[in-house]
């Protein structure tokens, strides 16, 4: 489990977003002449329906939240915990979201999830946190479902990143994706003194401190990212990315962002058939 993430049990947020009960209960999760909504193409839709899924409805989750400030020794490297507990929280209050609109429509999965951050102009101080995908639901045996099968351990709807490609080929394998995990870790460089500066002017050498403290907080942001794959039961993860961003801060912090998705392996009797059509590699010749 990740130093900050919240665990199971803790209380729930004091508020919860309605303004999209009356949407879901539109879709086509939620009512028998209901349409889906999905940001998935065209081909990702065709090639969902042959993993044996369908679309059931898009699904959203936001957090606008406050990112406080920390004061700190800035001679020396160091974890500004509590910057990587506010981006922590305000992911989580997002993703959670997102996963409730997921069970108002009775879904099995999110793919194609999307986690990003955006700022206004009328809160300069202020980050918006969203998360989206497409969430589905498992056909089965002749339009049946399949009793939850394919569902995280936990009961819930799985969440990934992957595309619609990857998740057929990942079944095809057969596993199943369990979450999308991330880990987070807001760290401060040491800063240089003047002196430092003059005696490495025009040499040749390695910026050790600033080494350490890169791989310190890397190293922080995966094992968190491991750690909620541990959490979730899941036997790996997928699709890894480390993401590098200095946001609102300037200077004096950077975030290192871990994400991917956890998998488990599925029971042979819910693994694609042999007889599923193989999804092909296109090499684009464009310069």
């Amino acid at each position: 489990m990740p130093l900050f993430s919240n665990k199971p049990g803790d209380p729930a947020p004091a508020w919860e977003p309605q303004a999209a009960a009356t949407r879901l209960a539109q879709t086509a999760g939620a009512a028998p002449t209901g349409v889906f909504t999905s940001d998935l193409s065209v081909s990702e839709y065709v090639l969902l329906g042959e993993a044996g899924f369908e679309p059931l409805g898009f699904v959203v989750g936001s957090s606008i939240y406050h990112i406080g400030l920390q004061v700190g020794r800035w001679g020396q490297n160091q974890e500004l915990q509590v910057l990587t507990q506010a981006m922590y929280n305000a992911r989580e209050l997002a993703m959670v979201r997102m996963q409730g609109e997921a069970d108002q429509v009775g879904a099995d999965g999110i793919v194609g999830v999307q986690l990003r951050m955006q700022s206004y102009v009328w809160g300069q101080e202020v980050l918006e946190f969203i998360a989206t995908g497409t969430a589905v639901r498992a056909l089965g045996q002749a339009g049946a479902g399949t009793g939850g099968a394919h569902r995280a351990p936990d009961g819930r709807a799985f969440t990934s990143d992957l595309s619609a490609q990857d998740f057929f080929r990942l079944l095809a394998a057969g596993s199943v994706p369990v979450a999308f995990v991330l880990g987070t870790c807001v760290y401060h460089i040491a800063h240089q003194s003047a002196m430092q500066s003059l005696r490495q002017a025009g040499q040749n050498q390695e910026m050790v401190i600033f080494t350490q403290g890169i791989y310190d907080a890397r190293e922080l942001a995966l094992s968190r990212m491991q750690a909620e794959a541990t959490q979730a039961k899941a036997s790996g993860i997928v699709g890894v990315n480390v993401a590098v961003n200095n946001h609102v801060w300037g200077e004096h912090a950077t975030e290192f962002l871990a994400t991917g998705t956890a998998i488990r392996r599925l029971g042979e009797e819910h693994r694609l058939p042999e007889t599923s059509p193989k999804p092909t590699f296109t090499l684009g010749l464009d310069s």
